[in-house]
């Protein structure tokens, strides 16, 4: 690849790239849905730009362009809400998402105390899904997006993600 990617915690000035990413990255769920009014391309920059001051936000970069991303913050249960995984297509496949996945599960455990991790993903996102059963995660039941997406609901324990790191 020339470069190498690294993770790191995102910074404020990397709002507009997540956001711009994020757009890229689920036209293609927007399709396999047939609904392009799902989450990550109707949230605003500035919905983003509040996510990354508040919650546990991570990047993969290229140099300076950011091609990867994941959020997560803790939820009243303990639990880690993981969510918006997404890597540039054209990056997809080199272990890109799974390595920002453990980064946010690493600093959601270590740092704000999580006891498990929980994702969401659209029940025909078989290459989501097959990532997040690689990594350990096991589907604990289903629920419906805000956006009518039927969703399969992923947790597994705070103390696996050493195991998978």
């Amino acid at each position: 690849m020339g470069m190498s990617v690294t993770i790191s915690a995102a910074a404020e000035q990397d709002a507009e790239q997540i956001f711009r990413l994020q757009y890229l990255c689920f036209q293609s769920e927007a399709a396999l849905y047939g609904n392009y009014r799902i989450d990550p391309l109707v949230q605003t920059l500035d919905s983003v730009r509040e996510e990354v001051a508040r919650d546990c936000v991570f990047v993969a970069r290229l140099g300076d362009e950011v091609v990867g991303s994941v959020r997560g913050s803790v939820t009243e249960d303990g639990a880690a809400a993981i969510g918006k995984l997404c890597v540039h297509p054209r990056l997809q496949g080199h272990g890109i998402g799974a390595r920002l996945l453990r980064a946010a599960e690493s600093a959601l455990a270590d740092q704000h105390g999580a006891t498990r991790f929980r994702l969401h993903t659209g029940h025909r996102s078989e290459g989501n899904l097959r990532l997040y059963r690689k990594v350990g995660y096991e589907t604990v039941g289903t629920s419906q997006g805000a956006d009518g997406v039927p969703m399969i609901v992923l947790e597994k324990p705070a103390s696996t993600y050493a195991a998978t790191a």
